[in-house]
């Protein structure tokens, strides 16, 4: 079972003051989540003023900076739309990329899917398909990306009209149907986190955790850090295999 990190996310510096944003404190927590017990990382690179950034100057420090201090250790890149408002952008400062992270997620609730992961693909990066409804997944089960894909991201948000586990449960029935069988990581955000990350270890899915997710341990204490949250998860993991 894969552990993965998420580093900071969207979250503003106020929101957590253990919050990693400059490549050196990505890095750094990064080395503390692996000894937790991680074994890749997703991060959300920042430029000027703390904002988010797809620029390739920001995003080749995050990743040199986590590489040099973790090697081999899996990293991550946001994707997300919404840190330059149109897919055209989107696509130019990705082409420009030259230090690449292994893989990135792409949300299928975006426009611009397909192009951004034929993208991906040709520069080498692997993709992960973000699903975080049932529209979602049945976009991706028509995609021509869905058996190109690393692994599917089952990502449930607090706040929808259904119970989080039961829309979870929604979309792997879809998967199911349309006959997907990649690896599949199933996480959630907020309130969700906890629920989401139990049901994912009931089913034997891969995992994720991080100030990105939650701000909160299981018993809802404020975590840590990012390794404080690691560590919770990899010893429910070991519980939960213990349990079967």
């Amino acid at each position: 079972m894969l552990i993965k990190a998420c580093l900071n996310g969207s979250r503003r510096p106020d929101e957590h003051e253990a919050l990693p944003l400059s490549p050196t404190a990505l890095a750094n927590d990064a080395y503390e989540c692996r000894q937790a017990g991680a074994a890749a990382v997703h991060i959300h690179p920042r430029g000027m003023g703390g904002r988010e950034t797809l620029e390739p100057d920001a995003c080749a420090a995050a990743i040199e900076a986590i590489r040099d201090q973790c090697p081999g250790l899996p990293i991550g890149l946001t994707t997300g739309l919404w840190i330059v408002g149109n897919s055209a952008r989107r696509q130019a400062l990705i082409e420009s990329w030259t230090v690449l992270p292994d893989f990135c997620s792409v949300n299928f609730a975006e426009p611009g899917t397909e192009e951004l992961g034929d993208l991906l693909l040709n520069k080498g990066i692997a993709v992960e398909a973000g699903l975080s409804s049932i529209a979602d997944a049945r976009i991706f089960v028509a995609s021509p990306l869905r058996d190109r894909c690393l692994r599917v991201l089952i990502e449930i948000e607090p706040g929808g009209p259904d119970d989080p586990v039961k829309t979870a449960a929604a979309i792997i029935r879809i998967l199911d149907a349309g006959g997907v069988h990649l690896p599949r990581l199933q996480h959630g955000l907020g309130t969700c986190a906890w629920p989401i990350l139990r049901d994912a270890l009931a089913r034997g899915y891969d995992v994720r955790i991080g100030l990105e997710d939650t701000l909160v341990l299981r018993d809802n204490s404020r975590a840590a850090g990012n390794a404080d949250l690691v560590a919770s998860v990899a010893q429910l993991a070991i519980s939960a295999k213990s349990a079967v």
